[in-house]
């Protein structure tokens, strides 16, 4: 499991490095271009829902929302029901923006699939599937299906 931890760990950042450098024309980073996918995907999501949905902190998703709102890419509302959640929009330009996100993620995943047969793949996410659900609920956290 050791060597499975770090080469999850190994390709966490080489897919983060990877998007950074082809997303940094859009005046994104990786963990932007995650969010966006997400937001643009439910509008209307909560920070709340957002920050269990990826497994990251509300105080990280609080600063980067600010960063996306300031850059135009998002519009945080007040909860009509609960003032006290606040909701994700994304906004025009980010809509435009998707379609180049999308493709970035999609090459990337290509290259890393290129040398697996399909029952390896199948395996493989299966395998992931697992483990991942696994590990965010024991950090009380949901992964939403398309992600796990």
């Amino acid at each position: 499991m050791q060597r499975f931890l770090k080469n999850n760990g190994i390709l966490a950042r080489c897919s983060d490095m990877y998007r950074d450098e082809q997303l940094r024309p859009l005046g994104l980073n990786s963990r932007q271009s995650v969010l966006l996918l997400q937001i643009c995907n439910a509008p209307g999501i909560t920070q709340d829902a957002l920050s269990k949905a990826i497994c990251v902190n509300k105080s990280n998703i609080t600063r980067q929302m600010a960063l996306l709102e300031e850059a135009g890419l998002v519009i945080r509302e007040p909860h009509e029901a609960d003032r006290r959640q606040i909701r994700v929009f994304p906004t025009e330009r980010a809509l435009q923006l998707l379609p180049e996100i999308r493709r970035v993620f999609r090459v990337w995943r290509n290259y890393l699939e290129e040398e697996l047969t399909e029952e390896e793949l199948a395996v493989f996410c299966d395998i992931m599937q697992r483990v991942t659900q696994r590990a965010a609920a024991r950090c009380g956290r949901i992964v939403m299906e398309e992600e796990a």
